[in-house]
Parts: C-alpha cells; structure tokens; sequence
C-alpha cells in the first residue's frame, strides 16, 4: 500500500489548488499576467473565503468516501446526488459553480438513467468535470491490474460524461499518476503514462480519437510548448494539456499550482488538476502549510484519506 501521504497529499493537492483558482475563476489570462496570484485569497468571483474549495473537490471527496465501501457504480452515482441536492461534501453547506453536462447528468440520474448511461455523449459534453474527480481511482493501481483500472475510470467517467475523450483523458491523467505513485520522476511518469495508453487504446475509433485530439500529449513533449501554445478552458483536452504542462514546467507543489491559476479562463479545475499530480509527486509536507491551515474542513479530508486507506489495505487484503 503506497503509505497515507500519497492519498492524502494527491486529495490535499487537488483540494489547495482547487482554492487557489476559485476566487479567480472566468479571469482572463492578460489579467492574472497584470496582476498574478501568489497566495490563497478569498472571495472574488464566488464570494467566497479563503481556503474554499469548489464542486472539484467536492465530488473528489464524493468519488473518496463512496470507495471507501468498495466500487459501486450506484454508490458513486448516488453520492453525486447528494452532493447537488443536500451539499454533501461542501466546504459550507452550499453547491456553487456546477458544470452544465454534470448538471444535466445528475438530473438524468435522478430521472432514474443507470449510472452508465447518465453521462452526456454529445461533442459538446467534453467539459472537464469527468477529470478533475477522477484521481481517488488512481490509489488502486498497486491491486488492480492496469486494464481493469481503466475500465474503471472510463465508468466512473461515464456517470457525468459519457464520450469517449472524456473517458481517454481521465485515463491518461490516471495512467500518469499511477506511475508517480510508482516513484517515478514526473517526465518519466508521464512517458510511460501514455506508452501505457498507447498499447491499451488500440482499437481504431480510440486511436482516431487519440491522433484528432490527444496527439500533442502522445507526442510526449507538451512540456516543450511555450505557455501561448497552452489553453485553459473548460475543454477536457485543454485542462489535460495544461496541467501536464504546468507540472512538468515547474519544481514545486506552490509552482506548479501558481502556474496552473495564472493561465486564467477555468482556474480552479486547471489547478485541482496539476493539484493531484503535483500533491503525489512533492508530498503533502511540500504543500506550503499556511495554504493547507487555510483549508475548510481540512480535519475530515484528513480522515476520509485515512479511511480510504484503510478500505484500500481490506480490499487488497481478501
């Protein structure tokens, strides 16, 4: 079992740099150049105080806790639920800032859509809320074969976003984090991350997918673009991209989440993304402790890492 630091430093990773973009969010990059973010403020464009996170970590937290009991598609589904109707795993009790194709996915759920088929397949439903929840998934790689882990993660995918580039992009982020977790450096992380992909996703609809969309992370050397090249939407591909970027052009945790916030346009999700990666790699006592003190609810992530260890040490066990 990789020890309690990996969860809780990729769940702590994701939740800082999820705070560290809300108050900033929908700003322009021109804006965050004038005037760029070094530290957790509050506020801003939600109003909200310091250290508060959004439906990333949200439904991160939501995704944590229900493996907790085991994987359950239903379980995981029902947790969404929860989180959009009774503030379940909010930092104060209110749900802000939900993304339309999750919106449109929780209502199909309640409408009593299987979990499977809940998620949105059209071209335009490639937000990126699929994604910025998907690394709880990534704790089981040490006991779940590689394919079977992927297959996973296309399903847990699938419960909000339902095409198939959203399902590729939350499983080369996953691929990518397995091998940090793995102790790999993160250049060779995200090398061998998307050899691995390239051998499972062989199967021709998903390599066209993969030469229209994903080729300049299968190139292997986004890390190589210059930041104009680098976009910060709420487009999946774009927040894969730029939080690979912004992770491997970078040598801190604070570096690389900063980096992640000053691109502008979809701040939090970018920086929750480049958060889990960055969290795994440098270790929560990298994380700079005035942000982590500064977290709402910092005592239960705590103990949901704690317990998500320990399901994951049962589960292995049996």
């Amino acid at each position: 079992m990789q020890p309690t630091s990996k969860i809780l430093s990729g769940l702590m990773g994701v939740c800082v740099g999820d705070a560290l973009g809300v108050p900033v969010e929908f700003t322009s990059r021109a804006e965050r150049v004038k005037m760029p973010v070094t530290e957790m403020t509050g506020y801003g464009t939600y109003n909200q105080p310091a250290g508060t996170w959004s439906d990333d970590s949200s439904l991160t937290f939501c995704l944590a806790e229900s493996l907790c009991a085991g994987f359950s598609l239903e379980a995981i589904a029902k947790s969404f639920c929860r989180w959009y109707n009774e503030a379940y795993w909010t930092p104060y009790g209110e749900v802000f800032d939900v993304g339309n194709t999750t919106r449109q996915a929780i209502t199909n759920l309640q409408r009593g859509v299987p979990p499977l088929d809940a998620g949105g397949t059209s071209e335009s439903s490639n937000g990126n809320g699929s994604l910025m929840r998907i690394l709880p998934l990534s704790f089981y790689s040490g006991y779940l074969n590689f394919s079977e882990l992927i297959e996973r993660v296309h399903q847990v995918s699938r419960i909000t976003h339902g095409h198939r580039r959203s399902q590729i992009a939350c499983g080369i982020y996953t691929s990518i984090a397995m091998g940090l977790l793995q102790g790999l450096e993160p250049k060779t992380a995200y090398l061998q991350g998307i050899e691995n992909m390239k051998n499972f996703y062989t199967k021709p609809s998903d390599v066209r997918q993969i030469n229209s969309h994903f080729q300049r992370i299968f190139g292997g050397t986004i890390d190589n673009l210059s930041v104009d090249k680098i976009q910060s939407s709420g487009y999946v591909v774009h927040t894969l991209e730029a939080a690979l970027w912004c992770f491997l052009n970078t040598s801190s945790y604070a570096e690389s989440v900063l980096k992640a916030v000053n691109l502008g346009e979809d701040t939090d999700t970018t920086a929750a993304v480049t958060g889990g990666l960055a969290g795994i790699y440098y270790g929560l006592e990298n994380i700079p402790k005035e942000w982590v003190a500064q977290i709402a609810r910092k005592d239960d992530i705590v103990a949901l890492a704690t317990r998500l260890e320990a399901a994951i040490n049962s589960s292995s066990n049996k």
